[in-house]
């Protein structure tokens, strides 16, 4: 009798799948981390769970009638050129609305991500991991008090019973064979990589974008435990960034600042938080799939 293959990792090949809020948040994200995974040969998803309806438009010269008119649509496309520049090789678009900022008339919509039944949401994200089969999953932090925007705290709030129930057989059988994760990540921007990047600035004689109030946002850094070396990737993710071209203006001092060839060797890491895991693995860690190969 053939012994019985391990759930944990029986998928075709190993698979990262990302999950965020809005197109441009796979470019700020992780991004790096992502394109060195393709480059390695594992597969990576991206889920966007929102169209980002109701951005600004931060781009001077994206600020166009044309472009307001139909800015989901525009947004896609940047989300399509950005996804390819990572390395993603599958975009899924869950299907929700921009929930803008607490208080907005955007947040009151019925149809928004933030007040959709979660019930249903956590099933779209659950039929995804069964069909994409991934061994890790990195989404939002529990702890978004330094920048609570509705639809990144519905992402984390939808992620976990996800990642949880998409092994459970009476869990929503009707959406295909079940799938068990073995790893959850919250990506984090840690406090040392701000105060790296600020003091380079200082050292530069350079005027930083960060000012004081960056630094009195709660510290996660006593939660990282996962730091993915990115260097030789730093081109993948500023071009992801500069494919979203209505979020991001190429003159941006807190994007494109620093010099190209110092920027890359500035906290060359994207920094994760090891939420749940289903394989031993020791910490400190400088591999998502440590543990898994």
């Amino acid at each position: 009798m053939s012994p019985t293959p391990d759930p944990l990792t029986t998928g075709d090949r190993l698979c990262l799948l990302t999950v965020h809020a809005h197109p441009d948040d796979e470019a700020s994200k992780g991004a790096g981390s992502v394109a060195r995974y393709d480059h390695e040969g594992l597969r990576t998803v991206l889920v966007c769970c929102t169209g980002g309806e109701e951005g600004d438009i931060l781009n001077p010269a994206m600020d166009r009638p044309e472009v307001r008119a139909d800015l989901a649509a525009v947004r896609r496309e940047e989300l399509a050129k950005a996804a390819a520049a990572i390395g993603y090789h599958e975009v899924v678009l869950l299907g929700y609305r921009d929930s803008g900022m607490p208080g907005s008339e955007a947040n009151t919509r019925p149809d928004c991500f933030a007040n959709v039944d979660l019930d249903e949401a956590v099933g779209r994200l659950v039929e995804v991991i069964r069909r994409e089969r991934p061994q890790v999953i990195v989404t939002y932090n529990d702890d978004q008090s330094g920048y609570p925007h509705p639809d990144h705290l519905r992402v984390h709030d939808i992620s976990l019973p996800a990642f949880r129930l998409a092994g459970d057989p009476a869990a929503f059988p009707e959406l295909g064979p079940v799938w068990q994760p073995s790893k959850l990540y919250y990506t984090v921007w840690s406090r040392v990589r701000l105060e790296e990047i600020h003091a380079t600035f200082l050292e530069l004689g350079l005027e930083s974008p960060f000012s004081p109030e960056w630094f009195e946002r709660p510290s996660q850094d006593h939660r990282v435990t996962t730091r993915v070396e990115i260097s030789r990737w730093w081109d993948a993710r500023r071009e992801a960034l500069l494919a979203h071209a209505t979020q991001v203006d190429p003159t941006s001092a807190f994007w494109f600042g620093l010099p190209d060839d110092v920027a890359r060797t500035v906290h060359p890491f994207d920094d994760y938080i090891l939420a749940e895991s289903l394989v031993e693995t020791t910490i400190p860690e400088d591999d998502l799939f440590a543990g898994l190969r």
